[in-house]
């Protein structure tokens, strides 16, 4: 398994924020972001969490298998890494001695997918969840345990479709949870720094 990367660790953290790469990615894909947000939130803990599979189609990792994966069979992959995944967020809140509700979860694409799908359990491991080139398995028909969500989409994705987080941001707003959706124009399946910027200016608005 690769190395958590921990960007910023204060003595006394106010929040965490915890970043998860895509599937045949690595943790150090997600450093760009995680040194913009470990700026702009000085007394956060901000780390890039590694998956603990080896991505069996390739390089990196991978939080669950795509392989074959359908509509119909991506839930039981989801939920079968689900158990290690909140796992792996609860001992670093231990760690740095912050709770659900000082957490933030920041996933691109299949790491947004788990941390969307977290934010649905009784028992959610963070209230702030961040989605980018994310989506939910299937939409939520009842408000998610976590508090805020966030996504963030390149319009013109063609992995991911970017019409799966709009939907789940009417969703989430008819279901009365706090929520916002940003398309980012002439952007794939990525980041840029315009996507960049406007999370931080949501975070900030928070």
């Amino acid at each position: 398994m690769s190395e958590a990367i921990v960007i910023q660790e204060p003595t006394v953290p106010n929040r965490l924020v915890l970043l998860f790469h895509g599937v045949g990615g690595t943790p150090e894909n997600m450093l760009p972001l995680a040194r913009r947000l470990a700026a702009a939130l000085p007394g956060a803990a901000v780390i890039s969490v590694p998956s603990p599979d080896r991505c069996d189609m390739g390089a990196g990792y991978q939080w669950f298998s795509v392989r074959g994966v359908t509509e119909e069979n991506r839930r039981d992959r989801v939920m079968l890494a689900m158990k290690g995944y909140v796992a792996t967020i609860r001992e670093l809140q231990r760690i740095h001695r912050c709770t659900p509700d000082q957490t933030m979860l920041v996933g691109f694409s299949q790491g947004g997918i788990m941390a969307l799908e977290s934010g649905l359990l009784p028992d959610a491991p963070a209230s702030h969840v961040v989605s980018i080139a994310g989506r939910f398995v299937q939409l939520p028909k009842a408000a998610p345990t976590s508090k805020v969500f966030h996504f963030l989409h390149g319009a013109r994705d063609a992995v991911i479709d970017p019409s799966l987080s709009a939907a789940a941001s009417r969703q989430l707003e008819h279901l009365g949870v706090p929520v916002s959706i940003d398309l980012i124009p002439n952007l794939g399946h990525g980041t840029n720094e315009e996507m960049i910027d406007t999370l931080l200016r949501r975070i900030k608005a928070v």
